[in-house]
This record gives structure tokens, C-alpha cells and sequence, in this order.
């Protein structure tokens, strides 16, 4: 037996989760954990701490319940999700600083590598994972004024002398680097660095981030287009907002990875509930609700399901065409690298 203390609470850990008898009836009430299960079997109220990016937060307000309720009813056991949420490479700098998260779900691969690199990842984390840890994609979209005055239809239409476009910095914006990469994607690649020098240039200021882009846009009213993700403009419109935008194909498929906190699980205890909570997170259940709310869902059935929402892409380039997210961020957007190359040259 060992008696940890979490959060001012004590809580019984039973090593291999079994205590038979009136020994572990005893325990049970002395230490004020509630839910002993059948047979006898020791089940106290297990916490676990979601760390997620911000948009994901309506979908996991369906999702934790659901959850909740499906472990319950399959162990005996209660479980409480507990969630966070903020930008991607903010959160992935608070576990780095102590936010002491059992899983995170971020919006791009390069904010778990940091808690890889950090130690609180074990390596190989996308092969312990469904789906190499993707749990959800979503696409990059030009916004434009209503009813497109400038009938932009494409990528290259971003590269019209005289257009202004807006779109956040991606050496302070991870989600911008998704926009950098469609762009320079749009096109062969020996034309990409010309054509994205040229979009840029149409690009008057660099907002920090992408919640930042789109007040310039709509609440400053600035610039003709506005470069972002399909699952914020699909949201938007749920809340009552109503967007024109363009789906350009080819895009760049924004494939956001959910992972376990090894350090922490294995420190608090609680790696099978986290383990249990990701892999539920791709059951058609799951899936269903991120594809309510803007995502593009990596099942297969719920992706058919919706394919009214979200229109086919069909050259989706990915970060690992690109090399991989070490690569590419070495290659753009490294100090010196061809980001600020680009901005040298405006």
C-alpha cells in the first residue's frame, strides 16, 4: 500500500489496483475514499489534468462527461478532467514550468517536442499513440471581406500587387507557421521563395498571434484577406458569425497530437486513466464532437459522416513531406533561417 497526498487530499494507491476483504473495507473508510467496488475492490476518485489549446475547448466540454461516464461505468471507478486551455506553445511551456498535466493536446507536433526535450515526454511518443498521436487536422483558409470584393480564390491571388493580407508571425505564433507553410506549399517548390517573399510583402504588420490577427482584421478593419484555420472560422459561424472564406487547394493538412505526460503519470499514478482518456479521445464518440466544432476528424466513419462540413482538399501537403517539424523549424524559422530572410528582403 502507499498513501500519497495530492492536492491536500489523501488518496489510497493500491499496487495492482486490488485490495480483497474488510482490510481494504477498513482503509476505505478511514481514508474517506469513496467508491469501493464490487468484490470488494478498493476504487477511489482518480484526478487527471487535461493542458490543451484554446479552440478545443467546446469540444472537451462534451468530450470530459462522456468520458467521465464511460470510465465509471467500465471499472467502477470515478475519474475527474480536469482542463486547461490556452495558446499551444504557452501551454507547452507551462508543463515545462510545473502546470503538472497528465495529457496534453496541442496544435502542432514542435510543442511536444519541447516536453520530449524537456524530459517529461519519453521519446517515440507518436508510436504509443493512435493514429501516430493525431488526433484531429484541420486546414489553413483565406478569410475575406463580405461577399469577397477582391475575388481571391487562391493562394497566388495573396500575391496581387497592391492586396493587403494579414496573417500572424510565425517566429512568435506557432499556429502561424501553418499559414508560412500552406503558402509555401501553394506552389512548385522552386517557385515557393519567390512567391512567398511576394505574399508577404503584401503583408503590412505581423501580429504576435493568431487571436491578435483576427482583431486587426475585423475589429481594426484592417487588410483584404485574412489567412487562418478552418476549425475558427467553422466556429465562429456556430456562434452566430458568418464568414466568407476560402478552402485553397493545395493546403497544408494541421495536424494537431494529443500525448501522456510520462513524468507525470508515472509520478502521480494515474498513467492507465490517461492512457484510457487518449485512447478514447479517437472512438467515433470522441470524434464526433471535435468534427461539431470545426475539426477534421481522423476516423474514418465520423470523417464520411461529416463530409458535408468540411470540402475535400485533395493535396494536402504534411509537416513530414516538409522533413518534419526539426527540419522545418531549422530551415524557416530559426533565427537567421529564410523567415527572417524573407523579411529581410521587404
Amino acid at each position: 500500500m502507499e498513501v500519497t497526498k495530492t492536492g491536500g487530499i489523501q488518496r489510497l494507491l493500491a499496487s495492482g489496483g486490488r485490495w480483497l476483504g474488510m482490510g481494504s473495507l477498513l482503509l476505505c473508510l478511514l481514508l474517506g475514499l469513496g467508491g469501493c467496488g464490487r468484490g470488494g475492490g478498493l476504487q477511489g476518485e482518480v484526478r487527471i489534468l487535461l493542458a490543451s489549446f484554446a479552440v478545443t475547448r467546446d469540444a472537451y466540454r462534451q468530450i470530459i462527461p462522456a468520458f467521465e461516464a464511460h470510465w465509471l461505468a467500465k471499472t467502477g471507478q470515478r475519474v475527474r478532467v480536469e482542463s486547461s486551455y490556452g495558446g499551444s506553445a504557452t501551454q507547452s511551456r507551462a508543463v515545462i514550468d510545473g502546470l503538472d498535466a497528465d495529457v496534453v493536446a496541442l496544435a502542432l507536433a514542435l510543442d511536444v517536442e519541447r516536453l520530449v526535450a524537456a524530459g517529461l515526454i519519453q521519446p517515440g511518443w507518436e508510436a504509443r499513440t493512435p493514429n501516430q498521436g493525431i488526433v484531429t487536422r484541420s486546414v489553413a483558409v483565406i478569410v475575406t471581406r463580405e461577399g469577397n470584393p477582391q475575388g481571391i480564390r487562391s493562394w497566388q491571388d495573396l500575391a496581387r500587387p497592391g492586396l493587403q493580407v494579414v496573417t500572424a508571425n510565425p517566429k512568435t505564433s506557432g499556429g502561424a507557421r501553418w499559414n508560412f507553410l500552406a503558402l509555401w506549399s501553394a506552389v512548385p517548390e522552386p517557385q515557393a521563395l519567390a512567391f512567398t517573399t511576394q505574399v508577404y510583402k503584401n503583408v503590412r504588420i505581423l501580429p504576435r498571434d493568431s487571436r491578435e490577427a483576427t482583431d486587426v482584421f475585423f475589429q481594426k478593419g484592417q487588410g483584404d484577406a485574412l489567412i487562418t484555420y478552418e476549425h475558427e472560422v467553422i466556429l465562429a459561424g456556430l456562434r452566430g458569425q458568418s464568414l466568407f472564406y476560402v478552402v485553397p487547394d493545395p493546403n497544408i493538412s494541421i495536424d494537431n497530437p494529443v500525448a501522456v505526460v510520462d513524468a507525470n503519470v508515472d509520478r502521480k499514478g494515474t498513467r492507465a486513466v490517461a492512457e484510457a482518456f487518449v485512447d478514447y479521445l479517437f472512438t467515433p464518440e470522441a470524434q464526433r464532437a471535435f468534427a461539431e466544432v470545426g475539426f477534421r476528424p481522423v476516423e474514418p466513419t465520423v470523417a464520411q459522416e461529416f463530409a458535408w462540413r468540411y470540402p475535400p482538399v485533395e493535396k494536402r501537403v504534411t509537416v513530414a513531406d516538409l522533413g518534419g517539424w526539426e527540419v522545418v523549424q531549422s530551415r524557416f524559422f530559426a533565427d537567421g533561417a529564410l523567415f527572417d530572410r524573407i523579411q529581410a528582403q521587404l
